[in-house]
């Protein structure tokens, strides 16, 4: 195929990409998702062309710059740097474009600009050292060892085994030496010797080859003024050891002319692996177990002095002792442990009658936080252009670690999720072991069972997924259309023929969700305190993360318990409800509302329900305040009015709407009510007289208790009004954030 042909159909593939987005071409829809998947295999499958997509794709990145075209720009961003990742023929001239084009988005708003940093952080490494981007994203998913690039990530909750044969770690490190000598030297390197010669490696020469190329890659990557032509030469010096000099001359002549096109450098599938949820704290143990291999040898020196012996097992119920010999008084101290006094001295009489500290206490540093307040101001969303894993939460404990969790389900497994995230921040502030040293990051694909999959039961518990869906329009073309295919995978006959070459198509969109989706949306989750009809009953708490349904029963409960029936009360459908809500002002003033009404049921929701509501400032009432736009419910109560007329007495049926941040609700009239959190059958509380929901709020870790004691009551009150309670959030990665 001629460059002319090749060119117009790789064209022809980024315009379909681009009608997906502008979402004005209906029968595109039913392939969402497959067209950015199809461009990319064109370009696996035949590295030649990869400097002309990158030119086609800086062309219409230009253009959409040019006519603000904002919503195509990370779209086609992602796609670049994917493809700029795996390529290995790609110019300087191309590199310097796109590190200027992600320079002039620093101008634009988020998530914009947060996006356009990360990429030209990693672009200016990559100009100058071909190849560093994909040495590094295998080394970190493979779990190579390395000592200049310590970095570890792990894919939990889902398997797929379609692509397991090819990922054995002799053969990452072939492709880690193959494509960073092919991005190095670009024609000069004689790919196919090189393949050969590798694949006849033993395991010891490989594993040095391994070394050697990423200790130069590494090293040049680190240097305050990395410069390509260094590196260039550094690497041809590997190459001739590798090959011998007689080829590589050969090679940089062209003497064979059938080996000058490169060859393709498959990325390797990261690792993932499927976990059944199966109990609460499953999150906790595989997190645990994700990091024990790799610091079950060190755990004891250096985590032992920052309180992390959770890892150890029955953790809860062992208590660390040491037994001290010191009396405490200083005059008993040993020679040379502190400074002598003069004999006789004044000083010297009063240490003699003074005490040391009997406690040690550990020095934590005063600004910790949980991850998740890290970054950004409150609200429903916010944006971090932060490489996961990397950066030190304690002096000298670097996180290394990554554990990217993907869970598949509908609305009720994010609730279980939520439960989940609770209980792990809890457990942390108690312990503090996983935090330091481990980077979380959550992804969400939805998925429900075939029976459900009607597009009113779709539209009832994908609520979350079509909530990113809006905010995000490339997670709703590359990962809401995964549900319709994984069916249609499950529904096809099995086929028994191995010869052909199967392109896993889910396998390739879930990879590079998990590797492009950097952009957290934080949801906030909300705490219920429940109050049972039973006085013997101690009050029952849980959290959902998306809604909260209150049926009337048709039961009551005694006159002797706990709410008394009201004088004049007149019977008729539903309960007599008495709602006490507060609404979040301008001033930043609360103010409760109290109303008494008789209704048939509620439904609390967290999420917006239409497009006009993704935003800022329209998420919450008018007169709401902006900093509160994360905690706002949306209140919907089938209200029952009375109407008394010469016919009679007759009931109609109002839904009222209101939003608010906190809310007490009770019956008065000896109605039962039944509660159902996050649409999940098995979190149902029946018999409920009372019940209050507020923001749950973020764990209070140990030292931020300990801050206020031996302070005087005025300072420990400006400390407690210095520090807020701040809300619990729990992240969901997408692509972009919200795009305003």
């Amino acid at each position: 195929m001629e460059s002319s042909d090749v060119e117009l159909d790789l064209q022809r593939s980024v315009q379909a990409v681009l009608r997906e987005l502008s979402a004005q071409a209906p029968a595109l829809q039913s392939n969402r998702g497959m067209w950015r998947w199809s461009l990319h295999k064109k370009v696996e499958r035949d590295p030649g062309k990869s400097p002309m997509l990158v030119r086609i794709l800086l062309r219409e990145l230009e253009k959409a710059e040019s006519e603000d075209a904002r919503h195509i720009i990370i779209p086609l961003l992602h796609t670049l740097m994917y493809v700029l990742t795996k390529a290995t023929g790609i110019t300087e001239e191309l590199h310097r474009r796109t590190y200027a084009f992600c320079t002039r988005l620093l101008t634009l708003p988020a998530p914009y600009c947060t996006i356009a940093l990360d990429c030209a952080i990693r672009l200016k490494t990559e100009t100058a050292v071909p190849g560093t981007l994909y040495q590094r994203l295998v080394i970190a998913e493979q779990n190579l060892t390395s000592e200049l690039y310590p970095y570890r990530e792990s894919a939990l909750l889902l398997e797929i085994e379609a692509a397991s044969g090819q990922q054995t770690p002799e053969a990452c490190m072939r492709h880690v030496v193959s494509h960073a000598l092919q991005a190095a030297l670009g024609e000069a390197c004689h790919a196919g010797a090189l393949q050969r010669k590798l694949l006849a490696s033993s395991r010891p020469a490989l594993e040095g080859y391994f070394h050697a190329v990423v200790t130069a890659v590494e090293q040049m990557a680190r240097e305050p003024s990395p410069s390509r032509e260094g590196h260039r030469e550094r690497l041809e010096e590997i190459y001739c050891s590798l090959l011998g000099p007689a080829v590589a001359a050969r090679g940089r002549c062209g003497g064979d002319s059938l080996q000058d096109e490169p060859l393709s450098v498959p990325l390797p599938s990261p690792r993932i692996t499927f976990h059944l949820w199966t109990d609460e704290e499953q999150l906790w143990k595989e997190l645990v177990l994700f990091l024990r291999p790799q610091t079950q040898l060190r755990l004891s020196a250096d985590l032992e002095a920052l309180d992390l012996q959770g890892l150890l097992p029955d953790w809860e119920l062992a208590r660390a002792s040491m037994l001290s010999t010191d009396s405490g008084i200083e005059r008993d101290l040993p020679l040379g442990a502190d400074e002598l006094l003069a004999p006789g001295s004044p000083e010297a009489e009063r240490a003699g009658l003074q005490r040391k500290g009997g406690i040690k206490k550990r020095v934590w540093p005063a600004d910790i936080v949980m991850p998740g307040s890290w970054d950004g101001p409150p609200g429903l969303h916010r944006r971090t252009g932060r490489p996961s894993g990397d950066g030190e939460l304690l002096p000298g404990v670097s996180r290394l670690h990554t554990a990217r969790v993907l869970v598949l389900g509908d609305d009720r497994m994010l609730g279980r999720l939520a439960r989940a995230y609770r209980n792990l921040r809890k457990r942390e502030t108690q312990r503090f072991c996983l935090t330091p040293r481990l980077s979380l990051q959550l992804y969400y694909i939805p998925l429900l069972a075939p029976e459900t999959s009607a597009a009113s039961r779709r539209s009832e518990l994908g609520e979350l997924a079509a909530f990113l869906g809006r905010a995000d329009p490339w997670y709703e073309g590359i990962v809401n259309s995964l549900w319709a295919t994984i069916h249609k995978l499950a529904e096809m006959p099995l086929s028994l023929d191995t010869s052909q070459t199967v392109d896993p198509f889910i396998l390739d969109a879930i990879t590079y969700y998990v590797r492009m989706g950097t952009q957290p949306v934080y949801f906030q989750i909300y705490t219920v305190k429940i109050f049972s009809g039973d006085l013997s009953q101690d009050p029952a708490e849980d959290i959902f993360l998306t809604e909260l349904k209150v049926k009337i029963q048709d039961s009551k409960f005694p006159k002797d318990s706990f709410s008394p029936r009201r004088r004049g009360m007149a019977e008729g459908p539903g309960a007599e409800l008495s709602i006490c809500y507060q609404k979040a002002l301008l001033s930043h003033r609360t103010r409760e509302v109290t109303v008494s009404l008789r209704a048939t049921g509620l439904v609390l929701k967290t999420l917006p329900a239409s497009d006009t509501e993704v935003s800022g400032p329209t998420l919450c009432t008018p007169t709401a305040a902006p900093d509160t736009d994360h905690m706002c419910l949306k209140v919907s109560v089938t209200e029952i009015v009375k109407t008394s007329n010469l016919a009679g007495r007759s009931f109609s049926v109002v839904t009222n709407t209101f939003r608010t941040a906190n809310i007490q609700i009770q019956s008065q009239d000896r109605r039962l009510l039944t509660l159902l959190l996050d649409k999940d059958s098995c979190r149902t509380y029946k018999d409920v007289v009372r019940f209050e929901v507020a923001p749950c709020p973020e764990p209070c870790s140990r030292t931020q208790k300990s801050k206020v004691l031996g302070l005087s009551s005025h300072q420990q009150e400006m400390e407690r009004n210095k520090a807020k309670v701040k809300p619990l959030l729990i992240p969901i990665n997408t692509f972009s954030g919200i795009v305003q």
